[in-house]
């Protein structure tokens, strides 16, 4: 949602998904060798599918119990390639900091994990336009026992520790923020940091809006409680709102383009806001006008 630590272990697992149609998705290890000149894009159009990193996150991408990839991310690709003729997706499961380096790697072709746009990620990836916008949420013990109310609040309270997703931007945020390192306790994922906090080992956790939303919706713990009057971080002078995108690898040009063109026609449809709404979304979190180029200064 977001998130670019490099250096955590991937954990690869492939799951076969199906833009459209109800077969199986190919082995990409049986398909014919490309060639040398074939873009990424002329590659999937060829084929039929393309492989996509993603997190595990609700609501932006997870897999079900029956290994079915969806989310808003997800969802917003598929209608997008299908536009495109590319009828398959095959989904790599990998923790959020390594997707950028699995990008890069070639262990897929595109990351649809809901991942924000900033200028940091946008010089090792090429993003295409936002699809939603988000704030961020804050949880807590019931009653908020330390009286957490602000990322501040953790600052200034030296026996307050907060759990993070590693590679998520809210890490970022916390040290901008004047969180010290020792205050936080970076976690592979946000049901780690809820389990944190569980056990005492965070006094608060934090991550998008929507995925502590969907996190405690599912996790039903009364013990533990959202921060209804949190105070967004302010960095650089600037209230957060986070911008989420599909990236590509930079050389992918043609395949960005071809992606961000279906990308707007699904928004002028109404077809964007349908695919929202499915995962808890609502017009307010529409993008707007802001594009890649601009969040990627």
């Amino acid at each position: 949602m977001k998130k670019a630590l490099a250096g955590l272990v991937s954990i690869p697992l492939l799951f076969s998904l199906v833009v459209g149609c109800g077969t199986n998705a190919t082995n990409p290890s049986t398909s014919s060798p490309a060639s040398s000149h074939e873009t990424t894009l002329e590659k999937a159009k060829k084929q039929g599918y393309v492989s996509v990193g993603f997190a595990n996150e609700k609501p932006y991408a997870y897999a079900t119990p029956d290994g079915k990839l969806t989310g808003e991310a997800v969802e917003v690709a598929r209608a997008v390639l299908k536009t495109m003729g590319i009828k398959q997706m095959n989904g790599v499961l990998t923790e959020f900091g390594s997707l950028i380096p699995g990008l890069n790697a070639k262990r897929f072709d595109m990351i649809t994990a809901g991942m924000y746009i900033t200028p940091e990620r946008a010089k090792q990836v090429a993003f295409a336009n936002p699809e939603y916008r988000v704030i961020e949420g804050f949880a807590v013990k019931k009653g908020n026992p330390l009286n957490l109310h602000s990322y501040e609040d953790i600052k200034n309270n030296p026996k307050a520790k907060i759990a993070v997703m590693g590679g998520a931007m809210e890490y970022n945020y916390l040290l901008k923020s004047g969180v010290p390192k020792n205050q936080i306790e970076i976690v592979p994922d946000n049901p780690s940091a809820l389990a944190a906090l569980k056990a005492g080992r965070a006094d608060a956790i934090t991550m998008t809006s929507l995925s502590l939303e969907d996190l405690l919706k599912t996790a039903k713990d009364p013990s533990i409680e959202m921060v209804k009057d949190f105070k967004q971080p302010v960095i650089d002078g600037k209230s957060v709102i986070s911008y989420g995108a599909t990236a590509f690898r930079t050389q992918d040009k043609d395949f960005l383009k071809a992606f961000d063109d279906g990308l707007n026609k699904l928004e002028k449809s109404g077809q964007l806001l349908q695919i929202l709404e499915k995962f808890g979304f609502n017009k307010d979190n529409l993008p707007g006008n802001v594009t890649a180029a601009e969040l990627s200064k």
